[in-house]
């Protein structure tokens, strides 16, 4: 199970515990994953996601799924999150 945000694709960052004699050894810093239903008022439908809690926050300050993924770039959007940003993209044209 990767440790990924589906939506930005932050994942796992390292670094090191330094301790009060300055010694130094690695660590990882997970991020903050919830698995979350979100809904695409556009395409009626539910997607069950692992996001990380700033996305989650950001997409809630937004306005919803839709709203955010319209208002993020591309390249700031992993390949999942661009295959939804371009079903709601097609589906808001048909409209």
């Amino acid at each position: 199970m990767a440790k990924k945000c589906d939506l930005t694709g932050t994942g796992a960052m390292s670094g090191n515990n330094v301790s009060h004699a300055h010694n130094k050894t690695r660590r990882r810093f997970l991020p903050n994953l919830q698995v979350v239903s979100l809904l695409s008022e556009t395409l009626g439908k539910i997607f069950k996601l692992k996001v990380t809690s700033a996305t989650l926050r950001t997409i809630e300050h937004n306005g919803g799924l839709d709203s955010y993924l319209e208002s993020t770039s591309n390249s700031k959007l992993t390949e999942e999150a661009k295959k939804i940003k371009k079903s709601i993209a097609k589906s808001k044209a048909s409209k």
